[in-house]
């Protein structure tokens, strides 16, 4: 019953239909996966995708909360058998939060306020018949209700009348609505600098706030958490204001005030001028601070939302990063006083050999360490070469181009250097090889994170956390997707304001967003980490552990059919998992492609039709324009199935991330000194927000691009321009040394 009742309103909601989101909430219901659900069962939800489908998910986990919440409310009041079948009937049609708090809200148990000793005194009646206004000499009403200690005079009766009145005010539904109608038009976010920390170097950054007034409506996520984050350290005061108080209480007043108008409510002694000073009273001690309270926090979720939308996207796009594939790379984390530590990898990121050299000051040993890296090269027979981005970066890229065109020589002695062979490769004449070595920069945020992390303990226990760093660095550039997961999301450094927001909605969001990108690209079955498979679909820590641990014991997967075979993998975790998992050089060849083993027999059959095998059918694409899809259609299977089949058999295991591309710095800058106005420099798009994106020119300090100086024409998010790792080009507008800022412009 709940759930058609949740369909019809997630599909109202939506703009869906009711039965699309109907199935989808019964195959979630039986515990299918977002990934499964859009990619397999199209026939079930008519094709909704992944992002449909999550936010039918939230839709759904959102009613439950409320019906949840509304049991709690029905039976407080039941308890206080104040429960009608009009308020129950009430109760149960509503599904909006607030209406819900806004009809429980009298009936909430509270601390004692100034109603309700005013109530304890027996002053409820004085208060209806002054809310009445029918009473002609109120004073003399009130003499009735003067009771010693607790009610002494007849004031002190009509002021705790008048509380009575100001609390029923506050919790009248008609007033609460009205008055967030004034705040959804009029609300005013302001921001002051607090006096004392305004010459502050922490306060710089909020200077752009230490006066500020705009419409709240009209405040962007990343300007109200910016000023939020001033407020937090101290810097900041914030205030959200209708604006205009003597509106907002005229209206009260007018609501509440029988023939109410300026006049009759400046008459003396009438019950009139009584009810209007109590409206006066509800909008300034309960209402107002109450309706500021709830629009703080809700623009505080819509701006959480919307930076937590942003960061999703830019760590798909992170994810999804151009992979280099299965090289022999060398990683390099650079560094001056410390030297630089180099990795050698092999083709599936197996750590063959580590040392540290020292080309850069204060050690100065830049021919020892170029016979050194020219040996490794040679001797592990690298094919790429990866460096981090941070300090020493454009120095060590410089030696490493210098160290690739040198002639070849052999390194004499090893006093300085310590070298460790953890794994022996095959060694050889190098020749003129070394000049085919990539060299590219890749970003090193969170690779620190990573190498303290209990991850890189449990695959690196006999290593310091400098070689796990710089095998992170090497394996990023292999593959960025199977590397990133292992990192906590925040710590990547793609994000907007992430440490300010909700972060239980943030785990959620990162999460989906991990989950969503790994099933799109899919997963090598036989070199994959448990970390990476944990994250496909309907597998989770525990299953990704027994299928390395069955790995391990009984060699290579030759078919997903022996996952059946793993333990504790029923079922239900193979239909979920299976066609997410790749086995490339397999028997079967559809064991390395998206056709879910539940359809191989469809392919086999369209192969016995064509008089082929499978594996002319994928090899041949006559065979393949030759075969017509309806013919196959049944039961569940319809040509949304079918047709992803052929796509899939047109190119089976298709990678579908971009390649990657080779990128130079301009060798005239190293560091914010040598920019000067006016300078046109590459760059690369680091983040992405609302407001613009960030772009590293090679100086150590990343570079505004503000949305207004993005493209000669409007656009509507920074999105539609850019996207992250792009290669793009800048010209230098501003260089900020106080505030360490970069004004950049792509209009050139």
């Amino acid at each position: 019953m709940a759930q058609s009742i949740f369909a019809k309103l997630i599909a109202q909601t939506l703009n869906l239909s009711v039965d699309a989101v109907g199935n989808t909430l019964a195959l979630l219901e039986e515990g299918c996966t977002i990934p499964f659900i859009s990619r397999y069962r199209k026939e079930r939800t008519g094709a909704l995708d992944e992002v449909q489908i999550a936010a039918i998910n939230d839709e759904n986990e959102r009613l439950k909360e409320i019906a949840k919440r509304k049991e709690t409310v029905v039976k407080t009041i039941t308890d206080q058998e104040k429960m009608t079948p009009e308020l129950e009937k009430r109760i149960a049609d509503c599904w909006d939060a607030t209406e819900l708090e806004d009809i429980y809200l009298p009936f909430k148990p509270r601390r004692r306020t100034r109603a309700q000793v005013a109530r304890e005194a027996g002053l409820e009646p004085l208060a209806q018949l002054i809310l009445l206004q029918r009473e002609q000499n109120i004073e003399q009403a009130a003499r009735r209700f003067v009771s010693g200690d607790s009610v002494a005079t007849t004031a002190a009766a009509i002021k705790g009348a008048q509380d009575i009145i100001a609390e029923t005010i506050s919790e009248d539904e008609r007033s609460r609505q009205q008055l967030r109608g004034s705040y959804r038009r009029t609300a005013i976010i302001s921001s002051k600098v607090v006096k004392s920390k305004q010459d502050t170097d922490e306060a710089a950054k909020y200077s752009d706030y230490f006066d500020w007034r705009e419409p709240l409506k009209r405040c962007s996520s990343h300007r109200l958490l910016a000023m939020r984050r001033g407020e937090a350290e101290g810097i900041l005061r914030i205030s959200i204001d209708p604006i205009d108080d003597d509106e907002c209480i005229e209206r009260l007043q007018r609501q509440w005030v029988r023939g109410w108008n300026v006049e009759s409510g400046r008459r003396k002694d009438t019950c009139q001028q009584l009810v209007a000073e109590a409206a006066e009273d509800a909008y300034k001690r309960l209402l107002k601070p109450s309706i500021e309270t709830e629009f703080n926090n809700l623009s505080k979720e819509q701006a959480d939302d919307e930076a937590i939308r942003v960061f999703a996207e830019n760590l798909r796009q992170l994810l999804l990063g151009a992979p280099l594939g299965q090289k022999r790379v060398m990683g390099i984390d650079p560094g001056f006083r410390t030297g630089c530590k180099v990795v050698c990898l092999d083709e599936q990121g197996n750590l063959l050999h580590h040392e540290a050299i020292f080309p850069h000051p204060p050690v100065n040993r830049r021919m020892h360490a170029m016979m050194h890296v020219q040996q490794m090269i040679s001797d592990y027979h690298i094919e790429a070469i990866a460096i981090g981005n941070g300090t020493a970066s454009r120095e060590t890229r410089s030696f490493i181009e210098e160290t690739v065109a040198a002639p070849l020589s052999s390194p004499e002695g090893d006093t300085i250097v310590h070298t460790q062979k953890t794994n022996e490769a095959p060694s050889g004449a190098v020749g003129g090889a070394l000049r085919s070595v990539s060299i590219f920069v890749v970003s090193e945020d969170g690779a620190s994170v990573y190498s303290a992390s209990k991850v890189a303990r449990d695959e690196f226990p006999d290593e310091d956390v400098t070689v796990r760093g710089a095998v992170s660095i090497g394996r990023r550039l292999m593959d960025p997707l199977a590397e990133l997961v292992k990192i906590d999301p925040k710590s990547i450094g793609v994000g907007q304001y992430q440490h300010d927001v909700d972060q239980g909605k943030l785990k959620h969001q990162l999460d989906q967003t991990v989950e969503s990108c790994v099933n799109m690209v899919g997963v090598n079955l036989n070199t994959a980490s448990s970390h990476l498979l944990q994250y496909v679909s309907g597998l989770g820590p525990a299953l990704a552990k027994n299928i390395v641990d069955y790995r391990r014991e009984h060699g290579a997967f030759t078919s997903r059919a022996q996952l059946k075979k793993v333990p504790r993998l029923g079922p239900a975790a193979y239909q979920q998992c299976a066609g997410f998992l790749r086995i490339p050089g397999a028997k079967n060849p559809l064991d390395n492609s998206a056709v879910h083993p539940e359809s191989y027999d469809i392919v086999e059959q369209m192969a016995k039709d064509q008089g082929c095998t499978v594996k002319d059918l994928i090899g041949q694409k006559d065979l393949r324009a030759r075969v017509n899809i309806k013919m196959y259609a049944k039961g569940d299977v319809g040509l949304p199935t079918l047709t992803d089949i052929m796509h899939e058999l047109e190119k089976p295991g298709r990678d579908p991330r971009e390649q990657i591309e080779e990128f130079e710095f301009d060798s005239r800058v190293q560091t914010m000194d040598d920019l000067e106005e006016g300078m046109i420099l590459p760059g690369i798009v680091t983040n992405i927000t609302n407001f613009g994106a960030f772009v590293d020119i090679g100086v150590h300090q990343d570079g505004l691009v503000h949305i207004s100086q993005m493209a000669n024409r409007r656009i509507a998010h920074p999105t539609d321009v850019v996207k992250l790792h792009q290669h793009v080009t800048v010209k230098v507008l501003e260089v900020d040394h106080r505030r360490h800022r970069i004004s950049l412009s792509m209009k050139l």
